[in-house]
C-alpha cells in the first residue's frame, strides 16, 4: 500500500475518532486538514514520498471558500430555515392536530394517522428535524397516551415522521447535495417529492396494519363528537394557508417562476404572514426565530467551510482515486456497487451526522456511480432516502433525543428505541422500492421542464 493511501485512510479514521471523542465537528475538519497537509509535506521531504501536496496547494482552500460563500444557491438555507421555525411559532400545528383528530381520529389508529399527515404538511413547508419532532411530540404524544395506545408505537410514529423534512423538499439537505454536486436544486426537489410522500403513505399503512392485527395497540376514542360538514370544512380550512406556502415555495420552483433562492424568501415571508394571521407574531417572537436561525445557518456553515477543507486535502492525496478504484474493485458489477454504497452510508448513519455524510462521502462515491452510467438525480435521491435512517438509529440518531427531551413522564429510552425500529424497516423498505423502480424519482423532473 503507498504512503498516500495510508495517509488518507489514517485521515478518514482520525475524523471518526475525533468525532467519538466528543469534539466539534467543523473544528475536526478543518484542523485534520492542516495536519494531514503537514504530514504529506514531511513525507515528501523526509521519506521521499511523492504525495504532491505542499502549502501552496493548501492555499486552494480559500479560493474555495469564497467560491461557498459567494454561492446564490445557498442563500436559501437561512432562508428556509427561518421559514420552519416562524412556522413553528405560528400554531398552525396546533390548528391542524385540532381538526385532523376529529375527522381522522375516530378509527383505529387514527390518531397516529393524524400525527403522519400532518408530520407530511410540516415536512413540505419546514424541513428543519429538530423543530418537527418536538411540536409532533408535545402536540401528538400526551393525546396518544390518553387514548390509550403503546408507547412504543406513539414514540415511532412521532419521531419517523419527524424526519421527512429532511427529503420532502424544500429540503436543506437537498440543498446541500445540490451545492456538492453542482446539480440543479429544481431536480432534487422534484426528484425528491414522490419518494417522501411514498414513505408518509407507507407509514399509514403500517399504522393500519399494527391496528388491525393488535387492537390494544391504537384503539379507536369513543369520546368524540359525530362527524359533521363544519368538521370537515375545519379540516379544509386549516389545510389552506400551509397549502398555500407549499404551493408558493415549491410550485414556483417546479414551474420555473423562481430559483429556489427566490422561493425560500416567499417561504420565509409567508410563514411571518402566517405568524401574524394567528396571532402569534411579535419583536420577542422575530428575534428568537432570527437568532436561532442565525445560530443553525452558522453552525452548517462552519461545518460546511471545514468540510471543504477536509476535501480539498483528501483529493491532494489521492484520496479520490483510492476510493474510485475500490469502488470499481468490488466484484459485484455497477448495481452491486450502488448497493454497498448505500450499505456503507446506512452503517455510517449510526456514528455520523447527516450533514458529515453529504458533504465528505457524497462528493466521493458520486462521480463512481455517474461513471457507470446511472442517473445522477435518482442516485442522489435514493443517497437522501438511505440518510434518512440516521435520524432513528442509535447510538446519534438526533430525532430520538429530540423525542425524549420532551417525551411526557413515563416514556422511557427503550420505548423510544423499541418504537423506531419497525420505523427504520419500513424507511429501508422504501429505499429497495425506489432502487428498483428509478422513476419514481426521474419521471416528474423529466416531464416539468418539456
Amino acid at each position: 500500500m503507498e504512503i498516500n493511501e495510508i495517509m488518507v485512510i489514517a485521515m478518514f479514521g482520525s475524523f471518526i475518532a475525533l468525532l467519538f471523542a466528543g469534539y466539534p465537528v467543523a473544528w475536526v475538519l478543518g484542523g485534520l486538514s492542516v495536519i494531514f497537509t503537514g504530514l504529506s509535506i514531511m513525507a515528501d521531504e523526509y521519506l521521499d514520498a511523492f504525495i504532491g501536496m505542499d502549502w501552496n496547494y493548501s492555499g486552494l482552500v480559500v479560493d474555495r471558500i469564497w467560491d461557498v460563500m459567494k454561492n446564490w444557491v445557498l442563500v436559501a438555507l437561512p432562508m428556509f430555515i427561518f421559514m420552519g421555525l416562524m412556522l413553528d411559532r405560528s400554531g398552525v400545528a396546533a390548528d391542524l392536530m385540532t381538526n385532523f383528530s376529529r375527522v381522522f381520529g375516530r378509527v383505529r389508529g387514527g390518531l397516529a394517522v393524524t400525527i403522519i399527515l400532518i408530520g407530511v404538511l410540516l415536512a413540505a413547508s419546514t424541513g428543519i428535524i429538530g423543530a418537527s419532532v418536538v411540536l409532533l411530540a408535545m402536540l401528538g404524544l400526551p393525546v396518544m397516551m390518553e387514548q390509550g395506545y403503546k408507547k412504543s408505537l406513539a414514540c415511532g410514529t412521532v419521531c419517523s415522521v419527524g424526519t421527512l423534512g429532511i427529503l420532502i423538499p424544500p429540503s436543506i439537505m437537498l440543498v446541500l447535495m445540490a451545492d456538492r454536486l453542482a446539480m440543479p436544486v429544481g431536480d432534487l426537489f422534484l426528484g425528491a417529492l414522490f419518494p417522501g410522500l411514498m414513505m408518509g403513505f407507507v407509514y399509514i399503512a403500517f399504522v393500519f396494519i399494527i391496528a388491525a392485527i393488535d387492537k390494544d395497540a391504537a384503539p379507536a376514542p369513543t369520546d368524540l363528537e359525530p362527524l359533521d360538514l363544519k368538521a370537515i370544512f375545519g379540516v379544509v380550512w386549516v389545510i389552506l394557508p400551509p397549502g398555500a406556502l407549499i404551493v408558493a415555495v415549491l410550485g414556483s420552483t417546479f414551474f420555473g417562476i423562481a430559483t429556489p433562492t427566490e422561493a425560500s424568501g416567499v417561504g420565509a415571508f409567508g410563514a411571518t404572514l402566517l405568524a401574524l394571521a394567528h396571532r402569534r407574531l411579535s419583536w420577542q417572537t422575530l428575534r428568537e426565530v432570527c437568532e436561532q436561525t442565525t445560530k443553525t445557518a452558522a453552525f452548517i456553515f462552519a461545518i460546511f467551510l471545514g468540510a471543504t477543507a477536509f476535501s480539498l486535502v483528501l483529493r491532494g492525496m489521492g484520496g479520490d482515486e483510492l476510493i474510485e478504484g475500490t469502488l470499481k474493485g468490488l466484484p459485484f458489477g455497477p448495481t452491486g456497487v450502488v448497493i454497498a454504497i448505500l450499505g456503507f452510508t446506512f452503517l455510517l448513519g449510526f456514528f455520523l451526522d447527516w450533514i458529515e455524510i453529504t458533504l465528505i462521502v457524497l462528493p466521493l462515491v458520486a462521480p463512481v456511480v455517474a461513471d457507470f452510467g446511472f442517473d445522477l438525480v435518482w442516485f442522489t435521491v435514493l443517497f437522501a432516502v438511505c440518510l434518512q435512517t440516521s435520524f432513528l438509529t442509535p447510538p446519534v440518531g438526533f430525532a430520538l433525543f429530540y423525542l425524549k427531551g420532551v417525551a411526557p413522564e413515563g416514556i422511557t429510552v427503550r420505548d423510544i428505541y423499541v418504537g423506531v425500529i419497525p420505523f427504520i424497516i419500513l424507511q429501508l423498505i422504501s429505499l429497495t422500492i425506489v432502487f428498483l423502480w428509478e422513476p419514481i424519482v426521474t419521471w416528474l423532473p423529466s416531464i416539468a421542464y418539456q
